[in-house]
């Protein structure tokens, strides 16, 4: 059966400019951030199966999904800072960060701005890939890897595109090209899940296993069958995993 997101409540805008989609639980609370040019549209039907597990909730950041257009396409920096005003605006003292993608990029960021109030991160098909940083060469990996993801994902991805606009969506991928995540990976403080699928073409193997080294005490995931976008193609299965690292963190 499809799960709906009929459960899910949204609040409103924060001053951030930021919409999350929220389902209650225990904590400590788990925020998960999406990729490039997209919203929280792909990480819906995982939100919704933390319902009554975890306190969890599905960011769209500025100018992505639901969330406010106006102004100026922001960069990496600008939207972990974003992230980091909603989480204090929304009351969480303390927070773990599920990247996607991109987004994972945006987690370390703001894992880095605010240490003290991030308890564990996992990252799910951590960009960039070194090797892959140019624009033909993730234009290649990125074609690549759709024929491997669930087709009912492709609709969702490209309404995000539309609704953001071509010059957020550029952004969004310059900023991802260019950010040297591997720089930062060593001044994590908080433990670290990485999670790859097996068949992500734009994480190889080796990308992951060097993410997972680069992390003091992460260890790796991979996930059998599945490409990019393991949230969206196996939430639950995915849930579970992610519950039994954050028990013991």
């Amino acid at each position: 059966m499809q799960r709906t997101t009929t459960d899910l409540d949204r609040p409103d805008l924060s001053e951030a400019g930021v919409v999350a989609w929220h389902v209650e639980g225990p904590g400590p609370p788990l925020v998960c951030v999406h990729g490039a040019g997209v919203s929280s549209r792909e990480l819906l039907p995982f939100v919704s199966g933390r319902a009554g597990v975890r306190e969890t909730w599905a960011v769209d950041l500025p100018g992505f999904g639901s969330s406010r257009r106006s102004g100026r396409p922001l960069g990496l920096h600008d939207l972990a800072q974003a992230l980091d005003v909603w989480r204090q605006q929304a009351g969480l003292a303390e927070v773990n960060l599920l990247g996607c993608s991109f987004g994972c990029q945006i987690a370390v960021e703001a894992a880095l701005l605010a240490p003290e109030h991030v308890r564990g991160l996992v990252l799910v098909g951590p960009t960039t890939d070194p090797r892959g940083r140019t624009w033909q060469g993730q234009v290649r990996r990125w074609l690549r890897n759709a024929r491997c993801e669930p087709r009912r994902l492709a609709p969702l991805i490209f309404r995000d595109y539309r609704e953001a606009g071509l010059r957020r969506v550029v952004t969004s991928f310059a900023e991802s090209i260019h950010d040297h995540v591997e720089d930062k990976l060593p001044h994590i403080g908080a433990p670290a899940l990485v999670v790859r699928g097996e068949h992500d073409a734009l994480v190889p193997q080796d990308w992951a296993l060097r993410v997972t080294r680069l992390l003091p005490g992460a260890r790796l995931l991979v996930w059998p069958g599945a490409a990019h976008m393991v949230p969206f193609a196996a939430p639950d299965d995915l849930g579970r995993a992610v519950e039994d690292f954050l028990a013991a963190v």
